[in-house]
């Protein structure tokens, strides 16, 4: 748990950084309305445990009294309750970005209380650099140490944390002794990205690949506070993997199959794989070990749950990523094993693992999941019924736009059975048809590349839940029979009213 009390720690060697030790409470009276704050943390992974307790239990006190109180929140990606969900409740976030999974938070984005821009996970670090946003008056970043030089040791995630250091004017440190020493090592921090027009390639080849320093550094002069803490990340649990989401991890097995067997994946090894964050995604990890592959390399943004099963069984050989989010069951098995797990882990800063060179170049297999697909493959991953945000697209941008094979994964409905993940329309398009490659659901895989529209709508309703194929049908029929049908044929009135439907009567379905 977080701490307001002040003590000394092996955890803090510089002796500089041992004298800048203060409560949170002190440390969040720091941070002035309307500042923008930087904040470590990236899918659940690596946040600050004290400072957003401290500045929402300020906030409170503030507006008891009538007198405002609210910031910018800049992160890695997602954070916690205790961090996104503590200031919304008590309306001090004035703005957010990037994705964010907290339902406070979402409910006050979608009301427009709070200004939300949805920004691809590899840009944010140079736009927030190059000025695009507010300028940072504050970062609020999580560590495991301070070595003697010091020189931070990262915790269990690295996400914006470099670029937040370097731009904001003032720093706020929480070292927190809940995440192992043993991490120190397992971070690989490249310094050398450069701005245009002075950018120089990225000298990484392969996933394992070490380019950077195993530090973030600091000026010690911008570090205003430094808080001791003693609590866990988000460490959700994952449900049991049901029979869809296993039939899912088995249709991208045979797809994988196919793709050896056409010579386009080296067999038995693929490419770099990424994959999204979930039950869905867990369930291919699976899958590739059922299929006894071994030897994997991974080029993601999270670890979760599935790659550590898939490193202790050999099926994945090094996995590179931003962040490492486990539940508490995984926390426990990386503890017992840290040292195993070490010499397979990389993290890198999410501009590192996100970006969009080095995953086409190193030939990243990207799996994402998606809210619903229409018919061309067009996909929305971000806006429930095309208007309200749901979490954000995340990374899947970066690895779809730029991945050697872009593959979307769903089942088949949501809401039990009331809504299809397959539409005529997308209510909001995140990726369009031209970087939708493969979409697999429980009932198979549609392999849309060097196909037209009508053979993709084809190929996308043979996959679509039983209960929604003839109307997919009907509608395609239709829309294909009208004298100016036109290259993608659409009644488009028809079309978004299969989501008017839903909202009328709570399914999809006819009558």
């Amino acid at each position: 748990m977080a701490t307001n009390d002040v003590k000394n720690t092996d955890r803090i060697r510089s002796e500089i950084f041992r004298s800048k030790i203060v409560t949170a409470d002190d440390a969040a009276a720091l941070i002035h309305d309307g500042a923008a704050v930087g904040f470590s943390g990236f899918v659940g992974a690596g946040y600050p445990k004290a400072v957003p307790e401290a500045l929402a239990k300020r906030a409170h006190a503030l507006h008891a009294n009538e007198q405002d109180f609210s910031i910018k929140v800049y992160t890695g990606a997602s954070t916690d309750h205790a961090l996104d969900g503590i200031l919304a409740e008590e309306e001090a976030i004035s703005f957010r970005t990037p994705f964010s999974t907290d339902g406070a938070l979402r409910k006050q984005i979608n009301s427009g209380e709070v200004g939300y821009i949805d920004t691809h996970l590899s840009h944010l670090a140079q736009q927030v650099e190059e000025g695009f946003f507010d300028h940072l008056d504050f970062a609020v970043i999580e560590i495991s140490g301070i070595d003697e030089n010091g020189d931070l040791i990262p915790s269990t995630s690295l996400g914006n944390n470099k670029t937040y250091i370097e731009q904001a004017d003032k720093v706020i440190l929480e070292v927190n002794e809940w995440q192992p020493e043993q991490l120190d090592g397992v971070h690989d921090v490249y310094y050398s990205i450069g701005t245009p027009p002075n950018r120089q390639p990225i000298p990484l080849n392969t996933a394992h690949d070490r380019i950077g320093i195993g530090r973030l550094r600091v000026d010690p002069d911008k570090v205003v506070a430094v808080i001791e803490t003693e609590g866990g990340d988000r460490n959700t649990k994952f449900t049991p993997l049901d029979e869809c989401s296993k039939a899912i991890g088995d249709n991208v097995v045979e797809f994988f199959k196919q793709e050896e067997a056409a010579g386009r994946l080296p067999e038995g090894r693929l490419l770099p794989l990424q994959s999204g964050i979930g039950n869905v995604a867990n369930a291919v990890l699976a899958g590739l070990e059922r299929a006894g592959y071994q030897g994997l390399e991974c080029y993601s943004e999270v670890i979760q749950d599935g790659m550590l099963d898939l490193i202790k069984s050999g099926t994945v050989e090094l996995a590179s990523a931003t962040a490492l989010s486990l539940s508490p069951d995984a926390v426990e098995e990386f503890r017992d094993n840290i040292d195993f797990y070490n010499k397979h882990i990389l993290l890198r800063p999410q501009e590192i693992s996100n970006n969009p060179e080095l995953i086409r170049r190193i030939g990243v297999v990207a799996m994402n999941g998606m809210l619903e697909a229409d018919i061309y493959g067009n996909v929305n991953s971000t806006h429930i019924m095309g208007t309200k945000m749901m979490n954000g697209i995340g990374g899947s941008g970066d690895f779809a736009r730029n991945g050697y094979i872009s593959i979307f994964l769903s089942p088949s409905t949501a809401k039990n059975g009331n809504i299809s993940a397959i539409v005529p329309f997308a209510s909001h398009i995140d990726h369009t048809e031209h970087d939708t490659m493969v979409v697999v659901t429980e009932f198979g895989f549609a392999d849309l590349r060097g196909k037209t529209p009508r053979q993709r709508a084809e190929a996308m309703i043979a996959i679509a839940h039983p209960d929604y194929r003839d109307q997919l049908r009907d509608y395609f029929d239709r829309a294909n029979a009208q004298p100016n049908a036109g290259q993608t044929p659409h009644i488009l009135p028809e079309a978004l009213s299969w989501h008017q439907r839903f909202l009328d009567t709570g399914s999809m379905k006819q009558d």
